[in-house]
């Protein structure tokens, strides 16, 4: 009898565990379900973020990473909302979003230094060349997906201005996380579309000083302003009447200045300035002033008679400085109209078009300032929509070149 009892007891507390299982196993169905949808977007995204080239310490070099951005990262609602006004909204945006107001995330901006310009090669198609000046640093190239109005893009992000030590690698869970904001962060890029932009240091001001508009208008800061264009513009005009409709917010205590290209051949350079010269001291009455590549004799004569553009780091409306000692970059700018104007903006294909990047890379410069490092190099062909891509100067480095698709 006593043995019956014991077996009953043994098949009951079996069943209860089978009982306790069966609701646990339902309880971690149900959270990985609920994450899955909650977060499914965020963590294919972060699980994508792989190291392409490792860092070199000695030649102060950081290291490589790729990521493919799954889902809308939340853009369209950020447009939606307005915008933000400063990098402490925008920061607020990210972390709500993203990471559901869990993780604290960050940006933060400092100066650079950098060269662009384009061209067009033997063969028709039109590239838009960049250089990105700034000290030892990782950085990401990121690709997003088209969808609810946008354009496919891809672009480049500097790892340190979300946050991650430009000393060390992307290490762990949290720094996979924070790559997440990347997409909010590009500082060049290219569309599906054919169009690509670029964001540049303009040291407007006695004291540099930000460009910090103050209308009724929805709210941009600098490098929000650049994924709009990625996201939403089919070409130059279209991405400036979207400009148009935002006030800019220069983050960082900065000033920047802004190209544009598409496939078409069209380019504008925009700015931001209040009155003509240096006493541009107050960014919040600065207005827009648009310099298309054929309406801009205004500037100078070089710039009046060519059909290509080209840029660095000070203001070009003229009057702006008193002289030419005045304006951040101008041995950069005259060397790449210098290469440009041989045959009139016109080069043999894309490697040219690295050549010219390389002739004013910054490590082989004559530097007077804390950039002394080019980062990245990269040349967007607009027409067919691929790119070539070198970080750190390694232009002799067939290994170090990413060949790029959209």
């Amino acid at each position: 009898m006593t043995a019956t009892k014991t077996k009953r007891r043994g098949k009951t507390w079996l069943k209860i565990l089978a009982i306790v299982l069966a609701v646990l196993v339902i309880l971690i169905c149900a959270l990985i379900t609920t994450v899955s949808v909650v977060w499914g977007n965020e963590i294919a995204t972060a699980v994508s973020l792989k190291q392409i080239r490792a860092r070199n310490d000695a030649h102060e070099d950081g290291s490589v990473y790729t990521m493919t951005v799954k889902g809308g990262f939340y853009f369209d609602e950020f447009i939606e909302q307005g915008g933000a006004e400063s990098d402490s909204e925008l920061i607020s945006f990210i972390t709500d979003h993203i990471t559901k107001g869990l993780i604290d995330m960050g940006l933060t901006t400092s100066d650079i230094a950098c060269s662009a310009f384009t061209a067009q090669t033997e063969d028709g198609d039109r590239v838009f060349g960049r250089n990105y000046d700034f000290s030892k640093t990782n950085t990401c190239i990121v690709y997003t997906d088209a969808g609810n109005g946008r354009h496919a893009t891809v672009s480049t992000v500097d790892l340190q201005f979300l946050g991650i030590d430009g000393d060390k690698d992307v290490e762990g869970l949290m720094d996979r996380v924070t790559c997440l904001a990347a997409p909010f962060a590009p500082l060049d890029g290219m569309n599906d579309a054919g169009v690509s932009c670029g964001i540049f240091m303009s040291y407007q001001g006695e004291e540099t000083v930000p460009t910090d508009v103050k209308t009724d208008k929805p709210d941009l800061t600098s490098t929000t302003m650049l994924r709009l264009i990625l996201d939403y513009a089919d070409s130059v005009e279209e991405a400036v009447s979207l400009v148009e409709k935002y006030d800019l917010h220069d983050s960082a205590d900065t000033s920047f200045h802004y190209m544009i290209a598409d496939a078409s051949g069209k380019s504008a350079i925009l700015e931001w300035t209040n009155g003509t010269d240096l006493t541009d001291n107050d960014g919040s009455k600065r207005t827009l002033k648009v310099i298309y590549n054929d309406d801009d004799a205004h500037i100078g004569e070089r710039e009046g008679s060519a059909d290509y553009q080209w840029i660095t780091n000070f203001i070009l409306q003229p009057g702006y400085y008193e002289s030419d000692e005045q304006k951040p970059g101008v041995d950069r700018y005259d060397h790449i109209y210098e290469q440009l104007s041989v045959n009139d903006g016109v080069i043999k294909d894309m490697d040219a078009a690295m050549d010219i990047l390389a002739s004013v890379g910054r490590r082989d410069w004559n530097n007077d300032d804390s950039n002394s490092i080019t980062v990245h190099s990269v040349v967007y062909n607009l027409t067919d929509k691929t790119a070539i891509w070198i970080p750190n100067e390694h232009y002799d480095d067939p290994s170090a070149r990413v060949e790029i698709k959209l």
